[in-house]
């Protein structure tokens, strides 16, 4: 009996068989115009797909990867599943916060591009890919679709062992706002739905709008000597070769589960045009994702708006005395329920004492800075 089957019968991780769409019960999804996207929605009460839209095609991961470096680890702890301190601490921070030290540490440890080509044989995976041969360090570049992660999806939740069910969805039901380089990784499933919800989120190319550190955010832990450079924020030049897997334009993924008992796996992978910025693609990525077909999935209550500038600040109170909750992505849209009156803004032409409730980052937001031609928000109730 081959290694492989001898876990799967003993209760190791097994590879979950692919499933046919049914009928689609709602109007296509809302791919904004110049993003490719690859879709897959998956609930597990029916069985059956309420989604699928270009499910097969390739992306390169990002840190969707992260996954399965997880669960590479996790395999060899078989059968008790004691995990040290140290990794624990690892899998924690690269799993919630996406720390790309942490990724990086067992890329490097633990055999490269073998352990994408062990992983594809646990689960049956079909159309993953370890990087190009041109970059053998970038974990990022491993090559995922939609059909795929649902499966790693279902893997973890119908046939992993409680105790590595437990750590990784624990990990991602807990997953930070802020990842560990400064991204903002609330876009998407967290942009588009109330909890219950956990993500696994991944972006490459783009440029942080330096969220403020979450208080839970696990600490780095630091890479070894010689670990693979793999940081999500970077690419390759136009000429790179990615075996028919786009390396240059923008991507943006958002995946994981949405729902009470991780009733629906989502699985939405995007590109976008080459120079996108991060906001942008932020809310049009969102905008995708709620769009969707996802049983068991709350939408939050509100009005969404553009905001102004870079670098603008959400704040636990309506005035600049208030302590700073996060920094938005440059040009994102929020969510809005009330405004209320506060201190007095004003930025060049533009001047409200209005500020926005962002229900969404726990605070406020100067009307200065949402995309409104009056100092008030049309449609907008006061708090």
């Amino acid at each position: 009996m081959s290694l492989t089957v001898t876990l799967s019968v003993l209760g190791a991780l097994t590879a979950v068989p692919a499933l046919a769409a049914s009928p689609r019960p709602s109007p296509d999804p809302d791919v904004p115009t110049g993003v490719t996207a690859g879709v897959a929605v998956f609930d597990r009460s029916t069985g059956r797909f309420t989604e699928l839209l270009n499910e097969e095609r390739q992306f390169r991961s990002a840190s969707v990867v992260k996954l399965l470096l997880a669960l590479d680890v996790l395999w060899d702890l078989w059968p008790g599943y004691p995990v040290p301190a140290e990794d624990r601490a690892r899998l924690e921070a690269m799993l919630r916060s996406s720390d790309d030290a942490a990724a990086s540490h067992y890329w490097s440890q633990r055999g490269g591009s073998l352990i994408i080509e062990r992983m594809v044989t646990r689960l049956g995976l079909t159309g993953t890919a370890p990087p190009p041969a041109t970059h053998p360090g970038f974990w990022g570049y491993t090559a995922l679709t939609a059909s795929d992660t649902v499966r790693i999806y279902r893997d973890v939740l119908d046939s992993a062992p409680a105790p590595v069910r437990d750590l990784v969805m624990g990990a991602l039901h807990r997953s930070t706002r802020c990842a560990d380089d400064g991204y903002d990784q609330y876009f998407g499933i967290p942009s588009a739905f109330t909890g219950p919800w956990a993500v696994k989120q991944g972006w490459s190319g783009f440029t942080s709008g330096g969220c403020t550190a979450d208080a839970g955010t696990p600490a780095r832990v630091a890479a070894p000597a010689g670990a693979g450079s793999a940081h999500d924020a970077l690419k390759p030049g136009p000429s790179a070769a990615g075996g028919g897997v786009d390396l240059v334009s923008e991507a943006l993924h958002s995946t994981g589960t949405v729902g009470a008992d991780d009733r629906s796996i989502v699985a939405v992978l995007t590109l976008h045009p080459d120079g996108t910025p991060y906001g942008t693609a932020y809310s049009r990525l969102s905008r995708l994702v709620d769009s969707l077909d996802v049983p068991g999935a709350q939408r939050p209550l509100g009005v969404r708006f553009a905001t102004l500038g870079s670098g603008v600040r959400v704040r636990a109170g309506a005035t600049t005395d208030s302590a700073v909750v996060t920094t938005l992505p440059a040009g994102v849209e929020v969510l809005v329920t009330c405004q209320k009156q506060g201190r007095r803004i004003t930025d060049g032409a533009r001047s409200s004492d209005w500020w926005a409730h962002l229900p969404q980052y726990g605070g406020y937001l100067t009307n200065v800075y949402v995309d409104t031609p009056s100092d008030r928000l049309p449609g907008v109730p006061v708090c």
